[in-house]
């Protein structure tokens, strides 16, 4: 590992970001044809908080935050703290010390390869966190790692200024260069998903409205009288 501080990466823009996140995580990946996922593993500490932001990577040592502090620094309004660890780990490299000082440089939320701790005050204070795990294991200072490099997660890879959204859903990441696709994307999805939603007020079915119905022959289905199927399965 080389062991680095990247200043001043490019990033998406912070507004672009912000309304990704209003999207939400299954709109956006559902757009860009489901790709980004980080996976299941990564869920909310508590329910109920949205954000979009790009992202400053953190890569530390398992059971050691050192390089979270360094990564505090070159946090701006609007980030979004993305931490991996070089071999697996469940420990509670982030509590609420980290969030204050992070909420005080505008961050918007952190995403953890590992475990977060002090679950009750970052739900108080309001500050997201996704995590791995929820562990009162500490950590240690002792080694150094890097700071915005690409980082991967959930398998997929996180590029420093890229588009992180987070929600009840989990989280997915939009590359950098991705990112004015998914704008128009999820936009023209929220908009079909109303015109649906309308229309199955209104009593409209999805076999009807997708085009279903027609097709289920083609799968082998067959509406079958209940007589006539209690009568055959005798």
């Amino acid at each position: 590992m080389k062991t680095v501080v990247v200043t001043d990466p490019p990033r998406a823009d912070a507004g672009d970001a912000e309304q990704l996140g209003g999207f939400g995580v299954a709109t956006v990946h559902e757009a860009l044809g489901r790709v980004g996922y980080l996976g299941p593993d990564f869920r909310p500490a508590w329910a109920g908080a949205r954000i979009g932001g790009t992202a400053v990577t953190v890569l530390c040592w398992p059971g050691d935050n050192l390089m979270i502090h360094v990564a505090v620094e070159q946090c701006r309004p609007g980030d979004v703290l993305v931490v991996a660890t070089n071999s697996p780990s469940t420990d509670g490299l982030l509590g609420e010390l980290f969030a204050t000082a992070l909420a005080q440089r505008g961050v918007r939320g952190v995403v953890l390869g590992c475990g977060v701790r002090d679950v009750a005050e970052l739900r108080e204070m309001g500050f997201p966190a996704w995590s791995r795990a929820v562990s009162a294991q500490g950590t240690v200072k002792a080694t150094a790692g890097a700071v915005n490099v690409p980082i991967v997660l959930g398998g997929q890879t996180i590029r420093p200024g890229d588009v992180v959204v987070a929600d009840d859903d989990g989280v997915m990441v939009v590359p950098r260069s991705d990112v004015p696709r998914a704008l128009t994307a999820s936009q023209a999805r929220i908009d079909k998903e109303a015109a649906s939603r309308a229309a199955f007020e209104q009593g409209e079915l999805g076999l009807d409205r997708y085009g279903l119905r027609d097709r289920l022959g083609d799968f082998g289905i067959e509406y079958v009288p209940y007589s006539t199927y209690a009568e055959e399965g005798t």
